[in-house]
């Protein structure tokens, strides 16, 4: 696969108000590993809601969930902060990581498993962060 794309979207981010839009600005391999991720996190949070924050796709459930974007050399996942990516960091050792970001090289598959079980704890800890405001 050619990991090379270049795509300006810093002169887009005002322009680009929804997550197909985002995606449609992106070469066609790039459009199908980013609608292969809006899939699995779809499934693993029924009911979040999608948008467009910080300029990159966002789903929120009780607030922020996670965000995605693509970049030139691989997909940057960013599941809310570092607790995730810390509740993971044995499955997540061969990619690169911040803090509160995962980079999943765009040569290889993206671990959609692995995404699925990272956005359900996510959507557990924003319920439980919700539900302690309320009592």
């Amino acid at each position: 696969m050619n990991t090379t794309v270049v795509v300006n979207m810093k002169s887009q981010k005002y322009q680009i108000q929804t997550i197909d839009q985002y995606i449609a600005a992106f070469p066609k391999e790039i459009q199908m590993i980013l609608e292969e991720l809006r899939k699995t996190i779809q499934k693993s949070a029924p009911g979040a809601q999608e948008a467009i924050s910080y300029g990159i796709p966002t789903f929120k459930l009780n607030g922020n969930l996670v965000h995605f974007g693509a970049f030139k050399n691989h997909i940057g996942f960013y599941p809310g902060g570092a607790s995730a990516v810390q509740a993971f960091k044995e499955e997540l050792t061969q990619y690169k990581q911040g803090k509160g970001s995962i980079q999943f090289p765009l040569d290889q598959p993206i671990p959609l498993q692995l995404v699925e079980k990272i956005v359900k704890l996510r959507v557990r800890e924003n319920e439980s962060r919700r539900m302690s405001k309320v009592s």
